[in-house]
């Protein structure tokens, strides 16, 4: 009845993943600030809200954000704003939502 304790040992697959996991830019702290702020690309969210000037990353999440947030108002696509058409950013950087760290 011995060996019930022992503790298993790690996978190929966990051991890759937790390198994944250490060494992908997420987009978190101080190296994605600019993204999450979208003041260099419109960060990962593309349309403006007219109204309140909340973001979303597509047309559908724009539709419903206006019918739950701007019910008496009816949707007018058109009003939507563009954030990644009228912001131009550096192109030398990378771009939102790339998978990838610069720290290899």
């Amino acid at each position: 009845m011995t060996g019930k304790a022992k503790p298993k040992k790690h996978t190929a697959k966990e051991i890759a993943a937790k390198v994944d996991a250490a060494t992908t830019n997420r987009g978190g702290g101080k190296a994605g600030q600019a993204d999450r702020t979208g003041l260099e690309k419109g960060g990962h969210a593309k349309f403006e809200c007219p109204h309140c000037k909340i973001t979303a990353p597509d047309v559908k999440s724009m539709q419903i954000h206006h019918d739950a947030k701007h019910p008496k108002v009816p949707f007018d696509e058109s009003k939507i704003s563009n954030l990644h058409a009228t912001l131009t950013g550096d192109t030398s950087k990378g771009r939102p939502g790339i998978r990838g760290s610069h720290k290899k």
